[in-house]
């Protein structure tokens, strides 16, 4: 099978691009052949041919469809695959051509913070500490005002996820990696969108340690993903073990001010060994986590994951005592005290195989349904 891949950037940085590289090694693996036509390149070791189209990476209207034109006429693929394009345009080039769309993050149905309400949004830089709650609603124009200060920027903003949205309805298929993320999906009226989870890949359990026992806390160093209240959990916890932070971010010149070792962001290679030191990760997001990857790996070398019941967390986590109620820092704190000593277990159901099964199902529908299109 001939795939076209588009996504904003090749980049092994967050849980996203980790997972889009894992499908690509995966399909490379099954000798399909593939193009990933990306807007800019950072670090990623991508096995197969990496295309740039600038303005694939735009968040705004840049008109690209006489480029991806040239890209599909050339490589005449079966089957578009788009994730993570912030461009509209892009999305609605690839809605005409029948393609297949994975939605990994919030910015197709919330224009502000990942279903997190910040009131008063600039207390932060007035060195007030802004109020924080989960959003439980579908997007409007009325109902996120409260996360913007600027109302032009917000209605900039808004225009550009309407469209994204609008070319998602069009998709001769869409994806997802959490049930959450479907039901948030089916909110806005994107239907029949099907959950194919990410898979652990690229992780040794059999890792030497990179050094001695210690408390984890993987990805980006901002109030979004917890990582203040990950550091005051293990404050109250009370402890011996190390806090260690791999990640970075705007938080991290602070965070390098506190008791905690920061790493900052460690490649993917390097990471099995970090798991391998830890007595437990803390994972306490106050965004709706899309999936949580870092913590389905976590599990997969043994590590018990302490963690928020924020989002897709619940679809990997055990759902045991170590499972909390979101934006409790005390139980975050009790939690990661009875994780200690305990030895976690992979979790069931994020078999390699089956899921990339499932995904080229989802392939032959798109493509079948493209060809009745043509012929009609």
């Amino acid at each position: 099978m001939r795939i076209l891949h588009l996504t904003d950037r090749a980049s092994e940085r967050g849980g996203a691009d980790r997972h889009l590289l894992s499908v690509l090694d995966a399909q490379s693996e099954r000798e399909h052949e593939l193009i990933l036509a990306v807007g800019r390149v950072e670090r990623a070791d991508v096995p197969c041919d990496v295309v740039v189209v600038q303005g694939l990476d735009a968040a705004g209207r840049q008109p690209l469809a006489a480029a991806l034109d040239a890209l599909a006429d050339r490589f005449t693929p079966d089957v578009v695959h788009i994730h993570n394009a912030l461009s509209p345009d892009a999305l609605r080039w690839a809605a005409r051509r029948g393609a297949v769309a994975t939605v990994q993050d919030h910015r197709s149905f919330c224009p502000g913070r990942g279903k997190l309400i910040v009131a008063a949004p600039g207390a932060a830089e007035a060195g007030e500490e802004p109020s924080m709650s989960r959003c439980r609603e579908p997007m409007s124009r009325q109902l996120c005002t409260v996360c913007f200060d600027d109302g032009d920027y917000q209605r900039r903003i808004h225009d550009v996820t309407d469209a994204r949205l609008a070319a998602l309805r069009d998709m001769a298929a869409v994806t997802v990696l959490s049930a959450y993320m479907r039901d948030e999906l089916t909110a806005v009226g994107v239907k029949n969108a099907e959950v194919i989870a990410p898979f652990v890949h690229g992780i040794d359990p059999s890792a030497e340690p990179d050094g001695p026992p210690c408390i984890l806390f993987a990805g980006r160093l901002v109030q979004a993903k917890g990582v203040l209240d990950a550091v005051e959990a293990w404050r109250r916890a009370a402890t011996d073990l190390p806090l260690v932070l791999a990640g970075s971010g705007s938080l991290r010149a602070a965070l390098e001010g506190t008791d905690a070792e920061v790493l900052g962001w460690v490649p993917h290679h390097r990471m099995s060994a970090i798991y391998r030191r830890a007595r437990a990760l803390l994972m306490p997001s106050r965004w709706q986590e899309p999936f949580g990857i870092v913590g389905l790996e976590a599990l997969s070398v043994g590590v018990p994951v302490v963690a928020w019941d924020s989002g897709g967390v619940a679809s990997w986590h055990p759902g045991d005592d170590l499972l909390v109620p979101w934006g409790d820092v005390d139980g975050l704190a009790s939690a990661l005290r009875r994780a200690i000593d305990r030895r976690a277990r992979p979790t069931s159901g994020f078999d390699r195989t089956t899921l990339m099964d499932r995904l080229e199902r989802v392939y032959a529908d798109a493509r079948d349904s493209r060809a009745q299109r043509v012929d009609r």
